[in-house]
C-alpha cells in the first residue's frame, strides 16, 4: 500500500502540505480525481495515490434528521453551536446504523441514528444516571460499556439503552476505556497506571498487569485501547508519549513511538484503532491530527489539522474504525472511490464533532505499481 510520508508533523509542515494540495487541486493531477473547495477532500494529496476520503461530519440533528433539516437550518443556523446534539465528546462507537458519542459535558451519550433518520441523547437516571462519560464500548449483542471518570465505574446499558448495572468499587480504578475481547473486559485504569482485566458477565478482576514507569511494560496515563488482528493489545501510553503493544495475558511485546514532533513521535498520543491489515490509527491530541503505522511501526502518513472547515479536528480524543455500517457511508463517497471501512474521530471542540472518514480505492488506479514512499531527511534527527 502507497501512502504519503512526510518526516515533519509539526503545524508549519501540515499548512505547507495543505497549500500544496491546494495548488494541485487547481491544477489537477493525472490519474486522480480534482477536488475543490465544496468536491471530495482526498488524504494523501496528489500524487499519491488516494486511500482517506473525508466523508461528512456529525454534529448537529441536521446531519441525519434531514427532513427538518432545511426549517432548523432557516430557524438557527446551519453550523449553530446550541444545536449540537452533543456538547463536548471524548468516546465513539458504531453499532447497526448508529453511531454513540460519550459526552462528557452532556452527563449521557448521544446517538445519531443513520437508519431511521433521527438522533436521541441517553443520560441515564437512578443508578444509571451519567455523571462525566468518557468512552463507550458496544459488544457485539448491542450492550454498551459506558466509563464515567467522576463515578469511576463502568456503567452498562442493553441494546435498548436500558441500564444494566454498575462495575467497580470505590478506589479500583478510574476507567478511561474498555476493551472487550470474548469473555473479559479490557479496562485502562488511570489512577493505577494499569489495565485491569474483568471477567464481563460478573465484572469481578480477574488479574491486572502494568505499573507506573517508563521502562519497557510500564505505564503511565494509559487511556485508549485497541484489539489487533494478530489479538494483540494495542494501548496509548498518554503520559509517556508512546504505544505499547501487549499479549492478551498482559505480556509486554513492543513500543511504537517516543516524545518528539516527527512523524512516528507523539505529544498526546490518545485514540487508537487497527485495521485487519494491522495498519495503526494514533490520535495526537496536541497536534491535533492522525497518524497511519504500519504494524511494524513505520509511518505511512498523517491526516488532519485543527478549524472548523470539512474534515477539521479539534482536540481529538477517540478513533474507531467500523467495517459494518458502509452502506450508511458509501453514497458520501466521490465516484468511483470504493470503501472498505470508514474512519470516525471525535472532537471536543469546533463545529465537526464527530468527523468521519472512508478508507478505500479509486477505481481505475493501480495501487499495486505505486512506488513505496522514501522518507523526508530533512531535520532527521530533530525531535
Amino acid at each position: 500500500m502507497h501512502m504519503c510520508l512526510s518526516r515533519k508533523i509539526t503545524p508549519t509542515r501540515i499548512h505547507r502540505t495543505l497549500v500544496i494540495l491546494a495548488l494541485a487541486l487547481l491544477t489537477g493531477c493525472a490519474g486522480t480525481p480534482r477536488p475543490d473547495d465544496t468536491g471530495a477532500l482526498f488524504f494523501p494529496p496528489p500524487p499519491d495515490l488516494p486511500r482517506l476520503q473525508y466523508l461528512t461530519r456529525f454534529s448537529t440533528p441536521s446531519d441525519v434528521e434531514t427532513e427538518s433539516m432545511g426549517l432548523r437550518d432557516f430557524i438557527v443556523g446551519e453550523d449553530s453551536l446550541g444545536d449540537h446534539l452533543v456538547r463536548k465528546p471524548f468516546g465513539v462507537a458504531m453499532y447497526d446504523g448508529k453511531i454513540y458519542v460519550a459526552d462528557t459535558r452532556g452527563h449521557g451519550y448521544g446517538i445519531f441514528d443513520l437508519k431511521n433518520k433521527r438522533t436521541d441523547l441517553v443520560q441515564g437516571s437512578a443508578g444509571g444516571a451519567m455523571k462525566k462519560p468518557i468512552n463507550i464500548t458496544i459488544d457485539t449483542d448491542g450492550t454498551k460499556y459506558v466509563t464515567d471518570t467522576d463515578r469511576n465505574q463502568v456503567l452498562v446499558f442493553d441494546v435498548n439503552d436500558r441500564f444494566v448495572r454498575a462495575i467497580g468499587t470505590p478506589d479500583q480504578f478510574k476507567p478511561i476505556d474498555v476493551l472487550i475481547v470474548d469473555d473479559k473486559l479490557y479496562v485502562s485504569d488511570l489512577y493505577h497506571h494499569q489495565i485491569q482485566v474483568l471477567d464481563k458477565a460478573g465484572g469481578e478482576t480477574l488479574f491486572t498487569f502494568g505499573k507506573a514507569g517508563s521502562g519497557d511494560g510500564e505505564l503511565f496515563q494509559p487511556t485508549s485501547l485497541a484489539l489487533g488482528p494478530d489479538h494483540s493489545l494495542y494501548i496509548s501510553d498518554t503520559g509517556n508519549f508512546r504505544i505499547q503493544k501487549y499479549s492478551l495475558d498482559g505480556k509486554f511485546i513492543r513500543g511504537y513511538g517516543s516524545v518528539g514532533d516527527a512523524v512516528g513521535h507523539f505529544a498526546r498520543p490518545k485514540g487508537i484503532a487497527v485495521d485487519r491489515e494491522g495498519r495503526i490509527y494514533i490520535i495526537d491530541a496536541a497536534f491535533e491530527n492522525v497518524q497511519i503505522l504500519k504494524n511494524d511501526g513505520t509511518p505511512l502518513m498523517f491526516f488532519g489539522k485543527p478549524g472548523d472547515k470539512r474534515g477539521d479536528i479539534n482536540l481529538p480524543t477517540e478513533i474507531v474504525i467500523d467495517y459494518d455500517n458502509l452502506e450508511y457511508f458509501q453514497h458520501y463517497a466521490a465516484p468511483g472511490f470504493n470503501l472498505e471501512y470508514v474512519v470516525l474521530i471525535a472532537s471536543q471542540f469546533g463545529i465537526n464533532k464527530v468527523v468521519a472518514f472512508g478508507f478505500g480505492k479509486m477505481e481505475g488506479l493501480n495501487y499495486d505499481a505505486a512506488p513505496q514512499p522514501a522518507a523526508d531527511t530533512e531535520d532527521e534527527n530533530k525531535q
